[in-house]
């Protein structure tokens, strides 16, 4: 039985995990917000991988004792590389995350943030 790191590798085979379509996901945003699009395509895509890893599960924001993972990233010149995955995060009491983008184990924070690093960097970085 494969798992579902084996099973997602891509957004479409997120969408397929969740039986949707890939074509149906397109954002209208106001001319004046344009410069945004990229980055709210991308947070949607994220939500939907997100959705598709974690299998069903959905943290639980009322449970201090259950831990909610997401992925690091960091940031350094772009002679040392740029934007790039750094490691996981976890909290219980507190919060410094959107919980649609938390993770049920460290294992899927960090797949995650290596496998879909480029789209978490257009959701998070501004770029000129």
């Amino acid at each position: 039985m494969s798992t579902i790191i084996e099973k997602i590798k891509t957004f479409e085979d997120a969408c397929k995990e969740l039986n949707l379509n890939p074509k149906d996901f397109t954002i209208t945003i106001p001319n004046e917000f344009s410069k945004h699009s990229e980055a709210l395509t991308a947070h949607l895509k994220l939500v939907v991988i997100t959705q598709a890893l974690n299998e069903g599960w959905e943290p639980d924001w009322s449970n201090w004792d259950e831990y909610k993972y997401y992925p690091w990233f960091d940031m350094e010149d772009s002679a040392s590389g740029g934007f790039s995955f750094g490691g996981y995060g976890d909290w219980n009491s507190i919060s410094i995350v959107g919980s649609r983008l938390c993770f049920k184990s460290r294992e899927l924070a960090e797949y995650a943030g290596k496998q879909f690093e480029g789209l978490y960097e257009t959701y998070f970085v501004i770029k000129k």
